[in-house]
């Protein structure tokens, strides 16, 4: 049996710590490691735990999961982490993924689909909720952001089938997804990603997808 997604909750409300622990505690493959409070305690829960993903609220008292998931992922290995919180404007959700966030949900979110967005962002595949993506998806459409000159630069690093990789990206294909669609094998698939990601100088496949939509991720 393949080793437990480790997760580290971020929640400075005890009962929002506690109900995700009772629910992530019912899934086999998922073992909570620790819960804290507040941003401030995230990078030596991390230290202790090595957790693989991080659910991470964003209003905190002293350090805000914004800080801290820049914090994280400025990291050399850093964990995944999965935004879960009742704020969601465009500033936010933006702040959130060029930070480096893999997920970002809302607290009305059912548990089945808290656990699948953990599951995904531990294999590398972002998840963003449905009210998110169609607040992204106008965002990007209303050509709210004037750094697009610098998105389409950074994109004319790519060869022609890193940006075939980076457009399905875009569009929230999975890597087995893209292979079939590109008839690659899934590790092709994975390389090209790693190359992307190191020519675009970003950390995971969200930015990518806001890069390609035309929003720079810095």
């Amino acid at each position: 049996m393949d080793s437990p997604i480790r997760v580290l909750i971020v929640d400075d409300d005890a009962l929002v710590r506690t109900g995700l622990s009772m629910i992530l505690a019912d899934a086999p493959d998922i073992e909570v490691v620790e819960g804290v409070a507040d941003g401030a305690e995230v990078v030596p829960a991390v230290n202790r735990h090595r957790p693989d993903v991080v659910l991470m609220d964003i209003r905190m008292p002293r350090l805000d999961g914004l800080a801290a998931t820049e914090r994280l992922r400025s990291r050399t290995d850093p964990p995944e982490i999965v935004i879960l919180t009742t704020f969601d404007t465009d500033d936010h959700i933006l702040g959130a993924l060029r930070a480096g966030a893999g997920g970002f949900l809302l607290k009305h979110t059912e548990p089945a689909e808290i656990l699948r967005a953990i599951r995904a962002v531990a294999a590398g595949e972002p998840m963003l909720s449905p009210e998110v993506l169609r607040r992204m998806m106008r965002y990007v459409a209303a050509g709210a952001d004037p750094r697009r000159d610098r998105a389409r630069a950074l994109l004319g690093r790519l060869t022609a089938a890193e940006r075939a990789v980076a457009d399905l990206v875009g569009v929230g294909r999975t890597n087995g997804e893209i292979a079939r669609e590109l008839s690659l094998s899934v590790a092709t698939v994975k390389a090209h990603v790693s190359r992307i990601l190191a020519k675009l100088e970003l950390n995971n496949r969200v930015q990518v997808a806001l890069l390609v939509r035309g929003v720079d991720p810095d």
